[in-house]
């Protein structure tokens, strides 16, 4: 038979004919990871069989996280889940096949009839208990229990949905960090310590499962995600309607720490009645008649998929007000000033509103969706104009500064926009992209003086760089990298074109450092051009190096190199500093082991990451190398962390990895979990630590405690996004007006003040 077909990107890409040996007869339901369909077998039984969206089958990570729901959906025995009959993750379109369950989701009929009786939430929760004991024999945490994921069958609730589940055994190295589930029905250890997640938080789960049952909305409730995050971690539960034999069980089950709650096996004998403990295969109706729907396998219609496009906001049906606190007390909103006139044409964000309280923060942080996580069930894309945001604390006038975002440049409809790359200097904000080299904006108002429009990107097209100011020019590459440009960035020189040169020569590639630009051939020989004049200043080997690539960190007397060696029974890395200058070496050494550049200490020592020699791309610790006496030590992480980002500030180095954690090594000590998927390299000002998310979010740490201070709304581009970004942008400083401007996968720049983040 045929094998799964129209692997691309378009329509056709979800309506495969087979799956494996199995012919899929009709399409059940869509969601975050893939298509669930209704199929049939050769000897005619029903199934469901899920198959992953075609273009998150090209990436690694997803087809991990699917081979993770495999393994865990056969892992446990099938009693209280949907059988696994069938799978191959390998496949072009990776697919999972399992037994066919007739039923609603507790969340369809909860929705169409209302809440459950008292007696029908009792044998639920019993179902469900069993349910869990069972996962957690086979050493399997769900991590995602809620009403979406419970089918009432006819012989008793199912659990479906293993998408975010982690064997206790699990050796997933993309997990790390990473905050995913459904913010109603996780536990605070969710929020607080995501890499200790243990079976108590399905118990704490099932607390929230059944009262949703029982009165058809939550324990924690609320129009924010965000507040809900909050009173998960530190509010009592809502127990209002809950049955009142009901209360002291859910209440146990919804204990913030983990170790006060019940097991499922206690939970089963509280819950042992003489009434029957299967449910009806159809509950009483208080309305319309369910129809047969979700499969096993079912995927929640309201998980969206992590790309780049427009996510829905939650729905929120049940609103309930709650009693303020002293210290949360609601004010009555008050309208803020309005903004300055912006120029034609620049796409302006409304005044971002100040947060009434800085807790929300906590659970902002707790609750950043992680781009590339395909099983996260809640994905925020409210922006500053969001009821959800909105403060109830008067708003303070802002008179000097208002954050202003805009469109450096224009694409057809439906087409993917890409994430710009900026800097600043000579009065302005540059901002660059793959077909458009450059462009200058106003830092006040992001209004764009000019463009230097370059050809459209090809197959050979490189990840974009951020604009250059040296020697009275703004360097630029060309989209496929080939050639370097010197622009004029004056705001009436209209970026026109000064000079140029051909570097697709040069293996080693092509840099401007400090006052210089540095060309690396491939005999190693390195030739300096100066960046106002063109002329060329010297040229030479430098021994020990290969094909060395200097970088400078702010200081125009000192770049660095490090170069792994190949050769030799070990690793090794050859380090040397430059004046970029005269080409002067200061010092030159070999260390062992595989190291990165970090930056250079207020001291003069130099930070490197050191790289794990067992799994390449891990960072393992920190050295700190002195170069004044040749000392170095070497400070360990707890564990490694993968796709390292690093910035040094003072005598601490600060690392941002793939999954959120951060972590500042050095004379400053702490450990973060930040939940973003991917971010860009962190930029220090002061006390501030800022970097940007895949998801186009910018996030503020306190560098002294490692505390949120701030974040902007998600931005993603409404276009389809095939794959992931290359890179995501560093931020850019304005030390001098007390700005940071960033960037977002939808295209635009924006700019915020660094003083207070909370206002963003």
């Amino acid at each position: 038979m045929p094998p799964l077909r129209d692997s691309g990107f378009g329509p056709e890409a979800e309506r495969p004919e087979y799956a494996g040996h199995y012919r899929l007869e009709a399409r059940l339901g869509s969601g975050g990871m893939g298509v669930v369909h209704l199929a049939r077998s050769s000897s005619g039984l029903t199934l469901a069989v899920k198959v992953i969206h075609a273009d998150f089958a090209q990436d690694p990570e997803f087809r991990g996280r699917f081979r993770q729901e495999v393994a865990a959906a056969r892992r446990v025995s099938g009693a209280f889940t949907a059988p696994v009959v069938d799978a191959d993750p390998d496949a072009e379109r990776p697919w999972m096949a399992t037994l066919h369950i007739a039923g609603p989701t507790l969340s369809e009929h909860v929705k169409r009839n209302g809440p459950l009786t008292p007696d029908e939430v009792r044998r639920l929760g019993a179902g469900l208990a069993e349910a869990l004991r069972d996962i957690h024999r086979a050493g399997v945490v769900h991590r995602d229990l809620k009403p979406g994921n419970v089918l009432l069958a006819a012989d008793g609730p199912k659990v479906i949905d293993f998408g975010i589940s982690r064997p206790s055994d699990s050796e997933m190295r993309t997990e790390t960090g990473k905050l995913i589930g459904t913010p109603p029905f996780m536990a605070p250890e969710q929020f607080q310590r995501p890499r200790e997640v243990g079976p108590a938080a399905d118990v704490f789960a099932l607390g929230s499962v059944l009262v949703h049952a029982a009165t058809g909305r939550g324990p924690f409730d609320s129009e924010s995600p965000y507040l809900v995050a909050y009173q998960v971690v530190h509010d009592e539960a809502d127990l209002s309607g809950v049955p009142d034999a009901l209360v002291p069980l859910i209440e146990s089950c919804l204990a913030k720490d983990p170790a006060d709650r019940p097991t499922p096996d206690r939970l089963m004998q509280l819950l042992c009645t003489n009434a029957p403990m299967t449910l009806p295969a159809a509950l009483p109706t208080r309305g319309e008649a369910l129809p047969e729907t979700v499969p096993g396998a079912r995927i929640p219609a309201q998980r969206q998929p992590i790309r780049a496009e427009a996510a829905p906001r939650a729905e929120t049906t049940h609103v309930r007000a709650r009693t303020p606190d002293a210290a949360g007390a609601r004010a009555p909103a008050v309208d803020p000033p309005p903004p300055p006139a912006v120029p034609e044409g620049v796409a302006q964000a409304a005044p971002v509103p100040r947060r009434g309280r800085r807790r929300l923060l906590w659970a902002a942080a707790a609750l950043a969706v992680v781009v590339g996580a395909g099983a996260t069930s809640w994905f925020l894309t409210t922006d500053a104009d969001s009821p959800a945001l909105q403060t109830h604390a008067p708003r303070t006038p802002r008179v000097a500064f208002h954050p202003w975002r805009t469109t450096i440049i224009e694409r057809p409809s439906g087409h993917a926009a890409e994430m710009p790359y900026c800097t600043t200097g000579a009065g302005a904000v540059f901002c660059g992209q793959s077909e458009l080299p450059a462009a200058r904006l106003s830092p006040d108002s992001g209004a764009v003086t000019w463009r230097h429009e370059g050809p459209a990107a090809g197959p050979e097209a490189i990840s974009p760089t951020a604009p250059v100011l040296s020697g009275g020019f703004l360097y630029v590459f060309t989209a496929d990298g080939k050639r370097l440009l010197a622009l004029d960035p004056a705001p009436h020189g209209n970026g026109a074109r000064r000079w140029s040169l051909d570097v697709s020569g040069y293996e080693g590639g092509a840099a401007v450092v400090a006052d210089r630009i540095l060309l690396t051939a491939a005999d190693g020989t390195v030739t300096a051009l100066d960046t106002a004049t063109h002329a060329q200043r010297w040229r030479k080997r430098f021994p020990g190096h290969r094909l060395p690539r200097f970088r400078s960190y702010g200081d125009p007397r000192t770049a660095y190199a490090a170069e792994a060696l190949t050769a030799g029974p070990a690793p090794a890395t050859r380090l040397t500093a430059i004046d970029p200058s005269d080409g002067a070496v200061r010092w030159s050494h070999q260390l062992p082991g595989t190291l990165a550049l970090a930056g250079p200490g207020a001291s003069g020592a130099l930070f490197l990451t050191v790289g794990d020699p067992t799994y390449d791309g891990d960072v393992t610790g920190v050295l700190r190398y002195d170069p004044a006496t040749g000392r170095t030590r070497t400070l360990p992480l707890a564990a490694p962390l993968r796709g390292v980002a690093a910035v040094v500030h003072g005598e601490t180095a600060y690392l941002l990895a793939e999954g959120g954690a951060l972590q500042a090594v050095g004379e400053r000590r702490w450990d973060t979990e930040t939940s973003v998927s991917r971010g860009s390299a962190p930029v220090v000002s002061g006390n501030h630590l800022f970097f940007t998310a895949a998801d186009g979010r910018l996030l503020a740490v306190d560098t002294t405690t490692g505390a949120l201070l701030g974040q902007t709304p998600p931005r993603l581009s409404a276009a389809r996004h095939n794959g992931f970004l290359q890179a995501v942008p560093a931020p850019v400083l304005d030390p001098a007006r007390g700005r940071v401007y960033a960037a977002s996968p939808d295209g635009t720049v924006f700019g915020v003040a660094t003083a207070d983040p909370a206002r963003w």
